[in-house]
């Protein structure tokens, strides 16, 4: 298990997700008099220039934050590693299901959540195929605690989430075609080693 790699990579995932949008006006952006208060010298007050200076009540914020970006980068190699990661990490604690498809004959949420308690998947997250079925996903909204995806929306962070992980067959071979590459672009290790055995 490699617990640093998955920090780094639901860090990069929660920061992407950030709107960046607070904001705060300064001296120069807040609206009102640019009068003198009072007179420099002989009130006995400490002297003042702006009554727009951050220690008076509506005045400007000092080093306040501003819209920014909060996403950094991360190499590919440490993204497929933090998936296969959350995947290893599931398949050691015994919390990984995998099922032939995830149709249902009615798109009942009752139906759903008998098979699930049948699984023991009471907080759980089920990756589908290429697309996720109509009628399970119908019948899955309603259900606390459970996350549906199709297999290209497996992430690191929505599969630590959720205590159980629950796979499709297609999903399976979708995630393997995904960690499977290699050097050789588009192909999966098999391909490669069988394309580096013809050469």
């Amino acid at each position: 298990s490699r617990p640093d790699i998955l920090a780094r990579v639901v860090n990069w995932q929660l920061a992407k997700r950030r709107a960046g949008t607070a904001s705060t006006k300064g001296i120069s952006q807040v609206r009102g008099t640019t009068k003198k208060p009072y007179a420099q010298k002989g009130t006995g007050n400490a002297r003042q220039g702006s009554l727009r200076s951050p220690q008076f009540r509506g005045g400007g914020i000092i080093f306040g934050p501003k819209p920014r970006d909060f996403s950094f980068k991360l190499t590919k190699k440490v993204k497929s590693l933090g998936l296969k990661t959350a995947l290893s990490v599931k398949q050691a604690e015994g919390k990984l299901v995998v099922l032939k498809d995830g149709a249902l004959v009615a798109a009942k949420t009752a139906e759903l959540k008998k098979k699930l308690a049948g699984l023991g998947a009471v907080n759980a997250l089920v990756i589908g195929g290429a697309s996720v079925d109509a009628g399970f996903a119908k019948a899955s909204r309603n259900i606390a605690n459970f996350d549906v995806l199709p297999a290209q929306g497996a992430n690191v962070y929505d599969i630590m989430r959720r205590d159980t992980l629950v796979l499709t067959e297609e999903a399976v071979k979708t995630l393997a075609a995904r960690l499977g590459k290699t050097k050789h672009k588009g192909l999966t290790q098999d391909e490669a080693r069988a394309q580096e055995a013809r050469a």
